[in-house]
């Protein structure tokens, strides 16, 4: 079982930058896939990336390659997204969730999800 708690949400301008950041309890983080998912308004939950238990392989949705940057710190149970040249369109609820399969593949069935934080891009 693992914990998983978001932050670092908030609003900005369009153009401008965020952090979150997803802290995982439990001592078997590294042994866990990550990802990142959001869900606007009225809209289904969509995939953002994800990534290796090592950091090794990432893949990215489409609409935010290049613009946003996941990362992984096993030492501190932490996952990231840092996210530039943020969008009007990319206001959602931001959610990390955690992965048990062996194998990194898309579309990787995830576990356990966070609360979710806000983000909210204003134009």
């Amino acid at each position: 079982q693992v914990q998983l708690v978001e932050s670092g949400g908030g609003s900005v301008q369009a153009g401008g930058s965020l952090r979150l950041s997803c802290a995982a309890s439990g001592r078997t983080f590294s042994s866990y896939a990550m990802g990142w998912f959001r869900q606007a308004p009225g809209k289904e939950r969509e995939f953002v990336a994800q990534i290796s238990t090592t950091g090794g392989s990432i893949y990215y949705a489409d609409s935010v390659k290049g613009r946003f940057t996941i990362s992984r710190d096993n030492a501190k149970n932490t996952v990231y997204l840092q996210m530039n040249s943020l969008k009007p369109e990319d206001t959602a609820v931001y959610y990390c969730a955690a992965s048990r399969s062996p194998r990194f593949i898309r579309p990787l069935s995830f576990d356990y999800w966070g609360q979710g934080t806000q983000v909210t891009v204003s134009s």
